[in-house]
């Protein structure tokens, strides 16, 4: 059974049944149990998957299969991207110690985490590391950094069960939280960018034409560095129709 309080491990066009086995393999090591896999390129289900799950086969039989990566962040707070090599997007790049403990402190407001690990020939596109707001790069060997698939998994892993639990500190008697003020999940975050990328593309904001996809992606970064709330997504919503209404002064 899927543990929804653990983080999502989101394999992002995995190549091999093979590397999804044992990455699910390394799952059930660090107690994960949230498979999530997008556009498998041999198919799925998959029976060397199964061959090689060495005692995992409940994670593979219970995994979700997703057409797009945005699609596959459905329930989560906070995405975080795996990645190697430098990219030129402003986030946080954290180690995998330092990862662990950030996702036990968000498990312990009640938000979900998700981490996405890219295909073993290319790793993630930018179009896949744009979805997250923090990037983990594990500082190894200059020469060699390349893990495979379920090594990566299991660093990752390993650091977030180490970390262990986190107590939830006592609330004040008379604090109180507005649902308006958690955290947005990642699926309204994204709709609100189709919808403010929709309405600057009527605007003919994006040109050259050829620049769209590097500006939009420096737009998401902005809004995913500020952890913003479901209230403030609403609210940023609501600007962005506004505008969109907003009849034009003749000059």
């Amino acid at each position: 059974m899927v543990d929804n309080a653990t983080p999502a491990i989101i394999l992002v066009e995995p190549q091999l049944g093979e590397n999804i086995g044992t990455a699910a393999r390394a799952m059930m090591n660090c107690g994960l149990s949230d498979l999530r896999l997008v556009e498998p390129r041999d198919g799925w289900p998959s029976e060397p998957a199964v061959a090689a799950s060495s005692g995992a086969e409940r994670i593979l039989e219970d995994a979700r299969l997703y057409g797009s990566t945005a699609a596959a962040l459905e329930g989560l707070h906070r995405v975080y991207a795996t990645t190697a090599r430098p990219r030129d997007m402003n986030k946080p790049v954290l180690g995998p110690r330092e990862a662990g403990p950030a996702m036990r402190r968000a498990e312990a407001a009640g938000e979900r985490n998700g981490i996405l690990f890219g295909k073993e020939s290319k790793g993630l596109h930018n179009d896949d590391i744009v979805l997250a707001g923090t990037i983990i790069e594990a500082r190894l060997n200059p020469a060699h950094t390349s893990l495979n698939l379920a090594q990566a998994v299991l660093l990752v892993g390993w650091e977030w069960w180490m970390a262990g639990p986190v107590e939830t500190p006592a609330a004040e008697p008379e604090a109180t939280v507005e649902k308006g003020d958690a955290p947005a999940l990642q699926t309204d975050l994204l709709n609100m960018f189709e919808h403010l990328e929709g309405a600057l593309d009527e605007a003919g904001h994006f040109f050259p034409a050829e620049k769209r996809p590097v500006m939009a992606r420096n737009l998401r970064n902005i809004f995913h560095r500020a952890n913003l709330t479901d209230s403030e997504v609403r609210g940023l919503r609501g600007v962005i129709e506004s505008l969109v209404r907003r009849p034009r002064r003749r000059r």
